[in-house]
């Protein structure tokens, strides 16, 4: 309620015009924002932005062309200023002060042997306040880990636990096609990864060759799930019966780049057919046609 309110009070009604995605330099998080009126920003510039932590530094990627993540105001930060020199200077000073308070924390977690993995600290821009992000398997009491880092620290304390594919998003790495993870460099939002999405996609169910890092299914598994299913729609479905020329013929493979199935008849022949020799009636039956026939898209007779 509280962003609503400045984004109100800046004259921004609904989710306003212009839009920016940014990626917020500590956490890797990737947040919409809108600047004030008359404040004129470019792609590349380092900006103050209200996050969900606090006042916290981010680096605009672009302009926002469709709206269609971002469904009311209230999902939208408010770009406070573009940051100055001594902003630049303060975020170098708390990056050396992070690495030393995250030393401590890995001391004190040792020594109170809890069961959680410190991924990484963070101490908020504009205002005192350390953040402690761990994973763990489970719950994990840490009030006595917060009341010793409170009296080390004399500040307020913030331990956060995340998934695993949050701290690969935070922390990158090279996924398996070596590049850096997509949860770290490309996608703004981490959605959600099915095993389906795998078998849609005819690739292997060896989870060490569909798993990123983190040890989770592939964020690029879903890219191109919606483009598998529609063209899947318009092609018989493997294991399916097909006729062809008074034979029932077996599907044993769909291949959707090459818009080509391969069938196999009872009697051991093996034939590849492209899509525009396939038709489908009215009772949704698939056949094959003669080589001298075609179909259109649409999977009607030429």
């Amino acid at each position: 309620m509280k962003r609503e309110a400045q984004l109100a009070r800046e004259g921004f009604q609904g989710v306003p015009e212009h839009l920016w995605r940014a990626r917020v330099i500590p956490t890797n998080d990737f947040e919409y924002c809108a600047p004030p009126e008359g404040m004129v920003i470019q792609r590349g510039e380092i900006v103050v932005i209200s996050t969900r932590y606090g006042q916290d530094m981010a680096r605009l990627l672009g302009s926002v062309t469709s709206k269609d993540g971002v469904k009311e105001a209230g999902e939208v930060r408010l770009i406070n200023r573009i940051a100055t020199e001594d902003d630049l200077e303060r975020r170098e000073k708390l990056q050396s002060k992070e690495a030393a308070a995250h030393a401590v924390c890995r001391e004190k977690i040792t020594k109170l042997r809890l069961a959680m993995k410190l991924v990484m600290t963070h101490y908020i821009f504009d205002e005192p306040g350390i953040v402690f992000f761990f994973t763990a398997d489970s719950r994990v009491d840490f009030r006595k880990l917060v009341k010793e880092l409170v009296s080390h620290f004399k500040t307020r304390i913030e331990l956060r636990q995340i998934g695993v594919r949050d701290e690969a998003r935070a922390v990158g790495g090279l996924a398996v096609c070596g590049r850096q993870c997509c949860c770290h460099a490309v996608s703004d939002r981490l959605a959600p990864v099915t095993i389906r999405m795998a078998k849609d996609q005819n690739l292997s169910l060896n989870s060490l060759k569909i798993s990123g890092p983190c040890g989770r299914l592939l964020c690029c598994l879903a890219y191109e799930h919606e483009h598998y299913i529609s063209v899947r729609e318009s092609m018989p479905q493997e294991g399916s019966r097909i006729d062809y020329e008074g034979m029932s013929c077996l599907v044993t493979g769909v291949d959707i780049f090459a818009r080509k199935i391969h069938v196999s008849t009872a009697q051991g022949r093996r034939m590849e057919i492209p899509v525009s020799r396939l038709v489908r009636n009215d009772n949704e039956v698939w056949k094959i046609l003669p080589e001298e026939k075609s179909v259109d898209t649409a999977g009607k007779e030429a």
